[in-house]
């Protein structure tokens, strides 16, 4: 009889096993390899998505900062409209209300005779005023130019006798303001009550009010 000779790798249990372990092993060793790596760049990816979101909280804020700042700058201060009202009032004054004709230096400075000149004659116009205005001389019933002359004495007469003299910073930007505001109240008040009297007193009021104001002398009393 032939007998047939079986190879033992082939139907060996011990050594199929031995031969399947490493690959069992190595098969392990790299699917956990791949799951931690996995792991790894889910959390990095993770990571990466979240960190963006801070991102357009601080541009917000960044943003609404600018704006703060430049609607801090765009508004006027106080300061701000005072010098430009003061720069119009004083480039209004200086081209309509009378001025020297010459260039040299006013020789009404304070101590002079035309100094005391210009002052006597801006006080006395402005008490002659009130007395055609209130029609104590040359009485009449009617409106005429005596009285509407005392009613406009004050921008007439006072404020340009004034003016005309060396006289300091603030009496001169108040003596500005009411070459300008006098005749408003001129024109306003008659729609209101038809007084040639009134005027003048408010005039008056004015004219002393602004003194006050730009002199100090209220500050001075307290």
């Amino acid at each position: 009889m032939k007998t047939l000779i079986i190879p033992t790798s082939l139907h060996n249990p011990t050594i199929s096993k031995l031969s399947l372990k490493p690959f069992i092993l190595s098969n392990g060793l790299n699917s956990s390899q791949y799951r931690r790596k996995g792991v790894r760049i889910i959390h990095a990816s993770s990571n990466e998505t979240e960190t963006p979101l801070a991102e357009p909280e601080e541009t917000k804020q960044l943003e609404h900062e600018t704006k703060e700042e430049s609607n801090i700058s765009s508004k006027p201060t106080s300061a701000d409209i005072e010098k430009d009202l003061k720069r119009v009032v004083q480039k209004t004054a200086a081209t309509f209300a009378p001025r020297a004709s010459t260039a040299t230096k006013n020789p009404a400075v304070p101590g002079t005779a035309l100094y005391t000149v210009f002052e006597v004659q801006g006080y006395v116009s402005l008490l002659l005023g009130g007395v055609l205005s209130f029609n104590l001389i040359f009485p009449s019933n009617e409106p005429d130019i005596w009285r509407l002359m005392g009613m406009w004495s004050i921008w007439m007469f006072t404020i340009p006798s004034l003016r005309a003299r060396d006289c300091s910073k603030n009496e001169k930007e108040a003596l500005n303001y009411l070459f300008l505001l006098i005749p408003l109240l001129n024109v306003i008040i008659p729609f209101f009550w038809k007084s040639f009297a009134v005027v003048w007193s408010a005039d008056t009021v004015a004219f002393f009010a602004m003194y006050a104001w730009k002199l100090g002398w209220l500050r001075k009393t307290e």
